[in-house]
């Protein structure tokens, strides 16, 4: 199915996604915060981001804002997951070239549904 990072300074959420995604396929590597996201992403690329907006030293709009700017940035299918759900926000992370946009709490078949609708299932 492919890689999918995940993205989130909660440990918790990022277990929770981790076995959504490996149950529907996916590889999942992840990082607590955007600039560890950054390096794994300049390291290797993944085919798919799930992506948390506030975390500290790097939050997700600045990550994927410099993402975008990477070589091969753009190929990455990103869907942000979050609690920020004023439209504002949602047009902020589409402009900024997330492919979705997901609100937490989340389960699988939100995430299974989004991943579809994206073509990365």
């Amino acid at each position: 199915m492919g890689q999918c990072l995940i993205v989130d300074d909660s440990r918790v959420v990022r277990k929770v996604a981790r076995n959504i995604l490996e149950e529907m396929g996916f590889e999942c590597i992840e990082a607590e915060d955007g600039q560890k996201a950054l390096e794994t992403c300049k390291d290797k690329m993944p085919e798919t981001i799930l992506l948390d907006w506030n975390m500290p030293v790097m939050n997700g709009i600045d990550f994927l804002r410099a993402l975008r700017a990477l070589p091969g940035g753009d190929a990455p299918k990103v869907v942000f997951c979050t609690t920020e759900n004023e439209f504002s926000y949602i047009q902020e992370a589409l402009g900024a070239g997330a492919n979705e946009y997901i609100m937490k709490p989340f389960d699988g078949e939100i995430i299974q549904s989004k991943f579809q609708q994206i073509g990365a299932l």
